[in-house]
């Protein structure tokens, strides 16, 4: 018998206080940890990038609003406003995401944010640990990066 899925979409993840931070996920609190026990814990959303700036969109755009509820009609001639973004870990060397599951946006903001890195010149390694064992190989990459080993 076929098993049927009830999933849809991203999962939610559950908010978790620990050390007097609210942590997004309990991935989130699981990154903290391991950067804190290894000293490499910097910042927790601490740095915010502006991928693409605000603008006045200056043309009739005839929509309902982004729920799609409303009535259909002009909602252009307003400023439509930049997009953000805050990874969850940064630090002198590195920059990190905990993602287990992304939601829909996530890939095109997270392109945007390669691209904000790669024109301002940030080198800062990036990492996308998306569970536990990921966690623990990010902070020996981490660690094995600043020992100097490159490979």
């Amino acid at each position: 018998m076929k098993r049927i899925s009830r999933k849809k979409g991203p999962v939610i993840a559950k908010k978790v206080l620990y050390d007097s931070i609210n942590f997004a996920s309990g991935l989130e609190k699981s990154m903290y940890i391991a950067l804190k026990d290894a000293g490499l814990f910097e910042k927790y959303e601490g740095e915010v990038f502006q991928l693409v700036e605000s603008f006045t969109f200056p043309n009739v755009s005839i929509e309902k609003t982004a729920t799609g509820k409303g009535d259909y009609i002009d909602r252009g001639r307003k400023k439509v406003l930049g997009i953000k973004y805050t990874p969850d870990f940064t630090g002198v060397d590195y920059i990190i995401e905990t993602k287990g599951r992304a939601n829909e946006s996530f890939p095109i903001r997270y392109k945007l944010f390669k691209l904000w890195l790669l024109n301002n010149s940030d080198e800062r390694a990036l990492y996308k640990p998306q569970n536990k064992k990921d966690i623990e190989e990010t902070i020996k990459l981490i660690l094995k990066k600043r020992n100097g080993d490159r490979h």
